[in-house]
């Protein structure tokens, strides 16, 4: 990179730092610095990469939106980063619409832009967004937010464009218009996230890979069981063991681990993960790794800390497991989604009212408008679609997801539950303070349901044994 002459230099620093707010962390520069700090700097050789393997997915996504919306200039934003606390940010994550439109996921830049301009044709769709800053801008070295001196090399307009296939531009030559479309209109949307209730075989690709990384991290759980039933805040080592996983194979988490041991295993979204880890008890993990495409897994294992269930911890635990098999029975090529919903909360009834702790019949409790009693135990839905959100497709119509037809191609979780809370009178007290889910990862095929995390032990059976291979 040339750097010109030594006097426009000094002379453009010097202007550029005397803008720069000073405060009690950011002390002016002193002229020796800025008469050299641009210079003296190796050229950088750029090899353009060839398209990675997402390009040509990303590129059919595109032409679907713009078949959608012809005539109209689209403006999907990455998002810029958001501040954690003072001068410290939260780790960026583009919006989930912009990284299955372009193919730019883990590496993407901030405030990044895709940009749809309306053609006779179609769109001529680039990508805007903020190109690596010459050394002998004050970029360089006085913004400690994006400049290179301080985070490390930015990508460059030419080897964006062709790792992603797709035209880039300066983020500043990118001009907001008035009639500009963009996520915060209903209809697009709708539709794309609508685009992701079907995943190619690039994303199926992904998440397989991200529940293999998920299954090693569990593996990891089980061996720190006894670390983490040693230390006061035994919920955090098994979150902490879990996260080095996802940090080392993958981008990270796809959502906030859920570590919730004994009565906190009934908390659904349990994630302070500040408990003790008792042997006896039941600990609940719902985690999955994100891999660096952002496609993530979601997978809850309920795992005796001793290595074995009590009696009535086990009668709880294969209940669930009943329902999530009649729930993956359910699920087949051409029937509504909440049928899977439906036919893990006929098992959940049926078995909390033999128990005797519905005060009506199973029958009356899934009536669909006057019952509900046993809902008191789970909550929650069954199954809900995943990808490159954990909750993908959420601005779906309810026609297109809830209610939708199971169809190849599609992902989503089947994740029945009971949880009984420490303090429910409703039910005896040797089931309180039992919290169990079982979560796996589905996919639709033409020949019908495929469990990605079948390889991750299951029944309560199944889990012992798991539990003393791991720890031997």
């Amino acid at each position: 990179m040339s750097t010109g002459s030594s006097d426009t230099i000094a002379q453009a620093t010097e202007e550029d730092a005397a803008k720069t707010p000073v405060t009690n962390r950011k002390q002016p520069f002193p002229r020796g610095f800025l008469d050299t700090i641009s210079t003296g700097w190796a050229e950088r050789p750029e090899s353009l990469p060839a398209p990675r393997a997402q390009a040509p997915y990303a590129a059919a996504r595109r032409d679907k939106v713009s078949a959608a919306f012809p005539g109209k200039r689209l403006v999907i934003p990455a998002g810029s980063l958001k501040q954690r606390s003072n001068d410290t940010d939260y780790p960026f994550r583009a919006h989930s619409a912009f990284a299955h439109l372009t193919g730019w996921a883990a590496d993407a830049e901030p405030d990044s832009v895709l940009v749809f301009a309306p053609t006779d044709a179609g769109h001529d769709v680039t990508l805007y967004f903020r190109e690596r800053a010459d050394r002998t801008t004050t970029e360089f070295y006085a913004d400690a937010t994006v400049g290179e001196f301080w985070i490390g090399p930015r990508p460059s307009l030419a080897g964006v464009a062709a790792d992603l296939a797709v035209a880039t531009d300066h983020l500043h030559a990118f001009v907001p218009a008035s009639g500009d479309v963009t996520l915060e209109d209903a209809e697009l949307a709708q539709f794309v996230s609508e685009l992701r209730l079907v995943k190619d075989e690039f994303e199926i690709a992904e998440m397989r890979r991200a529940v293999d990384i998920t299954a090693q991290g569990f593996d990891d759980i089980i061996r720190a069981l006894p670390d983490a039933a040693s230390h006061t805040r035994g919920e955090r080592v098994v979150e902490g063991v879990f996260h080095r996983r996802a940090r080392e194979d993958g981008n990270g988490e796809g959502y906030d681990t859920i570590a919730a041991s004994g009565p906190h295993a009934c908390y659904l979204h349990w994630t302070r993960n500040d408990g003790t880890v008792v042997p006896g008890d039941l600990i609940l993990v719902d985690a999955g790794v994100e891999a660096d495409s952002l496609y993530t897994a979601d997978i809850t294992r309920t795992l005796p800390v001793n290595g074995t269930f009590s009696e009535v911890q086990r009668r709880v635990y294969e209940t669930v497991r009943e329902a999530a098999d009649a729930a993956f029975a359910a699920a087949k090529i051409g029937v509504p989604f909440r049928t899977v919903h439906e036919a893990a909360m006929q098992v959940i009834a049926t078995r909390v009212a033999e128990w005797g702790v519905l005060p009506v019949t199973a029958e009356e409790a899934l009536d669909a408008d006057a019952g509900g009693q046993h809902r008191r135990y789970m909550v929650h839905g069954t199954s809900h679609h995943l990808g490159i959100d954990v909750h993908d497709c959420a601005q779906a119509r309810r026609e297109m997801y809830y209610d939708g037809i199971l169809e190849p191609g599609m992902v989503f979780t089947i994740e029945p539950g009971l949880y009984f809370q420490i303090d429910d009178l409703t039910v005896p007290e040797e089931l309180r303070g039992i919290g169990v889910r079982i979560e796996d990862d589905i996919v639709m095929t033409a020949d019908g349901p495929v469990n990605l995390s079948a390889g991750i032990p299951r029944t309560a059976d199944e889990v012992e044994a798991w539990i003393a291979r791991v720890q031997a």
